[in-house]
């Protein structure tokens, strides 16, 4: 569950997990230790992290701390739109096929352990051992008796 951080009108940042003010370094330092943050505007609810992350982006390249290169912003602009939404689908693409591939394992394992299924065939197997002993056993008694038979 991301961390969630609520932006007042006067561009304060309230953090209601610590339940205290934040600055956009603290924010930064949230999301370069592994959390998620959700940045929402307190009167309407609208999530406006994206516009707060570019913010902090911003500032740290205002501060001479930019992490992104000239050549790779001038990229983002001119692909714009197209190629953070085409990522997306690819993201969304990957998570379909990971989602497929569990429900068919699933799948696969639940109808091993049905009747029909590895159960079955385990059974069925059994089934056949027991007949083949039974007739082991048949042929093993014929054989005694035919040896008493011929003993006497």
């Amino acid at each position: 569950m991301p961390r969630l951080i609520k932006r007042y009108g006067s561009r304060k940042l309230y953090d209601t997990t610590d339940s205290r003010y934040v600055s956009l370094e603290e924010v930064a330092g949230f999301v370069r230790s592994g959390e998620r943050v959700e940045v929402v505007e307190n009167k309407t609810g609208q999530d406006v992290t994206a516009a707060v992350l570019t913010q902090i982006i911003s500032e740290e390249g205002r501060n001479g701390r930019g992490l992104l290169s000239p050549g790779f912003l001038h990229d983002l602009l001119r692909v714009g739109e197209r190629a953070l939404k085409a990522g997306e689908k690819a993201v969304e693409s990957g998570l379909t096929q990971a989602r497929r591939g569990v429900d068919d394992l699933t799948t696969k394992a639940v109808d091993r352990i049905r009747p029909g299924g590895l159960v079955g065939e385990v059974r069925d197997e059994m089934d056949r051992l027991r007949a083949r002993l039974d007739g082991l056993e048949r042929s093993l008694s014929e054989l005694d008796d035919d040896t008493k038979t011929s003993d006497q």
